[in-house]
């Protein structure tokens, strides 16, 4: 077990590396060097989104009816691969499309083939996932420190983001075969499953909290499409070479309140206070943003993501997963990935490009008007969630 445990671990550092590699500095290498609009550059980055939640009828219906998980796992990343190599050469924005398009829809299964082959062999999900999981944050960390190294040395060209993301996507495909054997389960779930899922709607508490989380997920975008052209902007002056490891500060910071903040608080708490600091978090770190100064507590307000996604985002899977019904539990979370990562993610995307593009004149972008737009959003989201939202029990969160 100990071995599998391994491998399971190195799995989510390379999932997660991969992602980590090009998502924080990918637009500005859009903006800066290939002169994309902040429109263009929003589409770019809502395809995976929109991969999302078109993924579980391409990976999983693979790994559920016909082949083993870790073979579709090494097949989709040997081919995206392929696919990052070809990227990083394109300087046409249509090319670019179709080719991150194509990636994305072989990288987006591989987000829950990566979650399910763990889960199949850990003997206890509830109290090893936890564990297994967090090497994907840290492989977010290690990605972003290696990019500014790569860079430091002078060794990175065009496209360097991705580039690196290919080579761990191929050492990823040649890591999944050594993976646990995970065969298809050709049983699998009801078909109806997912209506029953939608059926929770009925409850006014949910209704309520899976519409503010589609919301709240839209601003998530504002954070990772614009975060990295404003910090190496000429008001906060990061340099584009020191970009990805100053941004793994938000990761850094998410481990801790993952392991040690989010349990405690959950017990002590309960979910509606977790979920409500969660929100509230978002409106402060985007007035830092606005405010633009000092330099130095902007890249401090990077720490606040910790709160911002943990205690939200994640606060958010482990409230769905304790009130589904067991039966459709996994159809559940489907649905909050679904209207979260996948549809408010694509909406998001694209509406974060749209207002950078609004404020921008001459070449210049007015961050401090792009930023309240996110902010006022999410002011409103944590007032509607006080104010409607009754669910206050306490839940205790899954060891990690």
């Amino acid at each position: 077990m100990r071995s599998a445990k391994f491998q399971l671990g190195a799995m989510m550092f390379l999932q997660y590396a991969i992602w980590g590699a090009w998502a924080p500095v990918l637009s500005v290498y859009l903006l800066d060097d290939l002169g994309f609009s902040g429109t263009q550059t929003g589409f770019i980055f809502s395809l995976l989104p929109l991969a999302t939640i078109i993924a579980p009828f391409i990976g999983g219906q693979l790994a559920d009816r016909y082949f083993a998980a870790e073979r579709v796992i090494a097949v989709l990343q040997l081919l995206g691969g392929g696919l990052l190599i070809w990227a990083a050469s394109i300087t046409d924005y249509s090319t670019l499309v179709v080719a991150m398009l194509v990636y994305c829809l072989l990288y987006a299964p591989t987000l829950a083939l990566t979650n399910a082959i763990a889960m199949a062999n850990l003997d206890s999900s509830e109290d090893d996932f936890g564990r297994i999981r967090v090497w994907g944050t840290i492989g977010w960390i290690a990605a972003g420190l290696g990019l500014a190294s790569w860079r430091y040395i002078g060794s990175a060209g065009a496209g360097d983001m991705l580039l690196l993301a290919a080579a761990m996507s191929i050492l990823m495909a040649a890591q999944s075969l050594l993976l646990p054997h995970t065969p298809p389960n050709r049983d699998g779930a009801s078909p109806w499953a997912f209506l029953d899922a939608l059926g929770m709607l009925k409850d006014k508490n949910f209704a309520i909290f899976m519409g503010i989380s589609f919301v709240v997920a839209t601003e998530l975008q504002f954070y990772y499409v614009l975060t990295g052209p404003f910090l190496v902007s000429d008001g906060i002056g990061i340099s584009a070479a020191n970009l990805s490891g100053v941004m793994t500060v938000a990761q850094i910071a998410e481990i801790f309140v993952m392991a040690v903040v989010l349990s405690w608080f959950l017990k002590k708490y309960g979910m509606r206070s977790t979920l409500a600091l969660g929100v509230i978090a978002w409106p402060i770190r985007y007035v830092i943003f606005a405010i633009g100064s000092p330099w130095w507590l902007v890249v401090a307000s990077l720490t606040l993501h910790g709160f911002c996604y943990v205690f939200f985002f994640v606060a958010a899977f482990i409230y769905v997963d304790s009130i589904a019904p067991t039966g459709i539990r996994a159809s559940a979370q489907s649905l909050i990935a679904i209207v979260t990562l996948g549809v408010g993610s694509f909406v998001g995307s694209n509406f974060a490009g749209y207002v950078q593009n609004r404020f921008t004149a001459g070449g210049v972008t007015d961050w401090t008007t792009v930023f309240l737009v996110p902010c006022a959003i999410t002011v409103a989201c944590a007032i509607a969630y006080l104010l409607f939202f009754k669910d206050d029990r306490v839940i205790a969160a899954p060891a990690a």
